[in-house]
């Protein structure tokens, strides 16, 4: 039997309280330093970093590991990476449930196609540039884990949530030492270069004059905005807050039984299984709305449950979580062999994504050209919620598509990405087929991409 006053009790809501105050500090302190504000460092980024330095200080003056103290029940760096995992599929269940409304132009589709495409063409460029450096690395030090470069698109382009599922892999089923952390503090990086690269392209941007740099001053939100005369009632038996969650939790645990059901199934893929939580958590979310839809045409529901407003609050919230969490689980201690490799990886991929989406932006996006590459570079650096910011400081208003292209090419960036998910479990086994496939793969993705322009020389000649 539990006693309310035993740290067992108390342990996991210490490590939440803990996250939730860094991201108060931070927050007051990117409002009252210009250099962080500046910067375009997220909060939840800077709230984990402070954790990092807090757990350094506290080691330094007592010799032991801050999340590893009683007060946490002794596990709190496995309640961090819990958080970072869980909160990644929650986040993506909240943004699946927003509706998308109105119909799509033949040009807007095509810009979100390529948008897609876009995506998983870089995630194949960081792979193969990852790969290329941890193979280097791993002929010039002994005993270094040769795929580790696999983990650079997943802590770039796909963030912390992933990069952790991926190190935990190797660090559990292919003995790479250190594994959650080396992913872990590649993603940090990642929002490091997003924010050090958008914040050189704007000033250059700015220098040049070629645009006009805004700052969207937030305003009063209409009740519309807020809710649709159809939907139920913010306030009832029942808070409409309370029905977002409950909905969410409904898709969680049917991702759950998947995930059961399908590791059962190939238990020698269990660990991969689970590691696309957010993936089977998006098609979850796919089924429910879709049976909602049913049961209001025959009338079983006569409102609107889903709330765009409230779910919107919803993802954020969880990938603030999953984003500082994911920070602060960071080892630093098991990277002391690793810190030359993990810099040159970080570096590396900074250029390649910055450039390569930008000769993008310029070919097949001329119209906003700019819109597009800021958000796209700050997405596969960082997360969306990272374009977003950059790209709010030159289309404060969203008038441009960019926006609703990163939304919308989550459909064929999944549909494209998937065989590289599966090959990536493939590399530590097979690395030199896994890296021959990433360079086919991207030039197949490339002629896609390229289509047009590609064809019609063709036709030309």
């Amino acid at each position: 039997m539990e006693n309310f006053w035993d740290y067992s009790v108390w342990a996991t809501y210490n490590v939440i309280a803990i996250l939730l105050i860094s991201l108060l500090v931070a927050n007051i302190l990117k409002r009252r330093i210009p250099l962080l504000q500046a910067s375009l460092i997220p909060t939840s980024v800077l709230g984990g970093g402070i954790i990092i330095v807090v757990a350094g200080v506290y080691k330094i003056f007592t010799g032991n590991i801050m999340f590893d103290e009683p007060f946490f029940a002794g596990r709190g760096t496995a309640t961090l990476e819990l958080l970072t995992y869980h909160t990644l599929a929650l986040g993506f269940i909240a943004s699946t449930f927003k509706s998308s409304e109105g119909k799509l132009s033949k040009q807007r589709t095509v810009e979100i196609f390529n948008t897609g495409v876009t995506t998983v063409a870089t995630y194949l460029l960081q792979a193969i540039i990852g790969v290329s450096i941890s193979m280097l690395a791993a002929v010039l030090m002994k005993d270094f884990f040769a795929a580790a470069g696999v983990l650079l698109p997943f802590g770039y382009g796909q963030g912390t949530g992933q990069a952790l599922n991926y190190g935990n892999m190797y660090e559990t089923q292919f003995g790479f030492a250190g594994g959650k952390s080396f992913g872990l503090t590649i993603a940090a990086l990642g929002f490091l270069s997003a924010s050090i690269g958008g914040v050189i392209h704007l000033n250059i941007l700015r220098k040049s004059k070629k645009i006009t740099i805004t700052k969207k001053v937030e305003g009063k939100i209409s009740s519309e905005e807020i809710q649709s005369d159809d939907e139920i009632p913010m306030q009832e038996s029942i808070d409409k807050m309370t029905v977002q969650i409950a909905l969410i939790a409904v898709a969680y645990v049917l991702t759950y039984l998947i995930m059961l059901v399908l590791g059962n199934m190939v238990p020698g893929m269990k660990s991969i299984v689970y590691g696309f939580n957010f993936l089977l958590g998006v098609l979850s979310t796919t089924v429910v709305k879709f049976v909602m839809r049913k049961f209001r045409k025959v009338n079983l529901i006569h409102r609107q449950y889903i709330n765009n407003f409230l779910m919107t609050r919803a993802s954020n919230l969880f990938f603030d979580i999953m984003v500082v969490s994911g920070v602060a689980a960071i080892r630093l201690s098991v990277l002391e062999d690793y810190w030359g490799v993990i810099l040159i990886m970080g570096v590396a991929g900074l250029v390649v994504t910055y450039i390569y989406n930008y000769i993008v932006a310029k070919t097949l996006f001329k119209d906003y050209a700019e819109e597009q590459f800021l958000t796209m570079f700050g997405m596969l650096t960082g997360t969306a919620s990272t374009g977003i910011i950059l790209l709010r400081e030159i289309d404060g208003e969203f008038k441009s598509p960019a926006s609703d292209n990163m939304v919308y090419q989550n459909f064929p960036a999944i549909a494209f990405g998937f065989p590289m998910m599966i090959l990536a479990t493939m590399a530590p086994v097979k690395l030199g087929v896994s890296f021959a496939v990433f360079v086919a793969y991207f030039v197949v993705m490339n002629i896609i991409l390229f289509r047009s322009i590609l064809f019609k020389k063709l036709k030309r000649k």
